[in-house]
């Protein structure tokens, strides 16, 4: 997916733009476009966003836009993205330890 965002920029001449400060910002103002759709619903009804098409058809596309800023920036920057993530998640199991019974165990089968 990287080298295809980086061939779509670069086949249209957008590399002097996608420098790593211009490309942090546009991946906050997606995130915050994500959000935006969130903004003043209940829990309830956030919990049920990707049930009507509408909204799971923006839903889809700002998290597609995050996550395409999120690989260009780490594309210009050299960070390799799973390498990152996964020291980062070793780093917070040695900062939050599981500690006593857990209430809620949702992901145990991931």
């Amino acid at each position: 997916m990287q080298r295809r965002l980086a061939d779509f920029a670069s086949a249209r001449g957008w590399e002097p733009y996608h420098t790593p400060k211009n490309l942090a910002v546009a991946l906050s103002v997606e995130a915050a476009e994500l959000v935006e759709i969130f903004q003043w619903l209940t829990p309830e009804e956030s919990a049920a966003v990707m049930e009507k098409p509408e909204t799971a058809h923006r839903v889809a596309d700002e998290v597609a836009d995050v996550l395409a800023y999120l690989l260009q920036f780490c594309e210009v920057l050299g960070v390799d993205v799973l390498d990152a993530l996964a020291a980062k998640i070793e780093r917070n199991e040695l900062r939050f330890p599981v500690t006593g019974p857990q209430v809620s165990n949702r992901h145990s089968s991931e």
